[in-house]
């Protein structure tokens, strides 16, 4: 393993401690709800979905992150702005720890942003995202919703690279002070399928250089080779596997793991990566967690809760 050479910032949001070196902390992972296509929402633009289901979804990855010591944030995807009342609501009433706006389009952000100032949740908000395209309108919103945590997606679709992920997070930065941000989750976005690695390698790049919180949706590289070439489930469990644990490998501090369904198998695998990591960092560096409920104290339990 490696420790950063940069001191690694830690932030709290609404008591969920994201960041650090290697090993000191869990990795948090934020699951999607209400995404294009789950099969709990009944219609898209009025936000009506089945609320029993949702509610098992979100207490079954409540029991996992429990189980393994895996903090979460909920990720609520929404593509109509009337939309995301309903869905803010319902998973705020349900659940304690941080929620993610994911909006589809600027408009739609927009509107989850207000709503939440309105309802007083701006502290517990994640913006999902600022990118490289994100207009003066927006950052405005922002700024005046008191939301104070936000991912920042760094998006370079004319030098997708390592390095070019990397030439466009100054002006995110720049951004982000404009919206009044102060904890930053840099995502280091995929692109293409092979992109596990150069987004692993550009998460490392971000800690070493920023300090900064960083982790990436890796499996989106897996769900579009699925898509073009159609892994079984199998493949495409173990696929996700292996893109998820090396971005935890490179230092990631934060996985969207896509769709909240996958929770068992994504707490459990990320859980393992993060108990490997933080024994070998006590070995080597003397560096020991800094929570008490850690994966490496819970994953190798005869008594672990969690059952995939």
């Amino acid at each position: 393993m490696f420790k950063f050479e940069r001191e690694q910032q830690i932030f709290n949001i609404a008591g969920v401690k994201v960041g650090g070196q290697p090993g000191q902390l869990p990795t948090v992972l934020i699951g999607s709800i209400f995404y294009h296509g789950h099969r709990i929402v009944v219609d898209q633009k009025k936000g009506d979905f089945d609320k029993e289901a949702a509610e098992e979804l979100l207490n079954r990855e409540k029991e996992c992150s429990e189980a393994t010591g895996n903090p979460r944030i909920v990720d609520i995807c929404c593509s109509f702005p009337e939309a995301f009342s309903k869905f803010i609501d319902f998973v705020a009433d349900n659940t304690d720890e941080p929620i993610a706006i994911d909006g589809t389009t600027e408009n739609v952000r927009i509107a989850g942003a207000k709503y939440v100032h309105e309802v007083g949740l701006s502290e517990r908000t994640v913006y999902n995202s600022i990118n490289p395209h994100t207009r003066e309108e927006e950052l405005r919103v922002i700024r005046e919703s008191g939301i104070k945590s936000a991912i920042l997606l760094t998006l370079n679709v004319k030098k997708p690279t390592v390095l070019g992920r990397l030439e466009v997070l100054d002006g995110l930065l720049e951004k982000a002070r404009i919206a009044g941000i102060q904890n930053i989750l840099v995502d280091t976005t995929v692109l293409d399928i092979p992109d596990a690695g150069p987004v692993s390698r550009a998460i490392y790049l971000v800690k070493e250089k920023y300090g900064l919180p960083a982790g990436a949706g890796v499996h989106n590289a897996v769900d579009r080779w699925k898509s073009r070439t159609g892994l079984n489930r199998r493949e495409f469990e173990l696929a996700s596997t292996v893109a998820n644990t090396l971005a935890i490998a490179m230092g990631a501090d934060f996985i969207l793991y896509g769709p909240i369904e996958s929770a068992p198998i994504a707490y459990f695998h990320c859980a393992l990566a993060d108990a490997y990591t933080a024994f070998s960092m006590r070995q080597e560096y003397g560096i020991r967690p800094i929570v008490s409920n850690h994966p490496m104290f819970k994953i190798f339990r005869k008594d672990r809760a969690l059952r995939l």
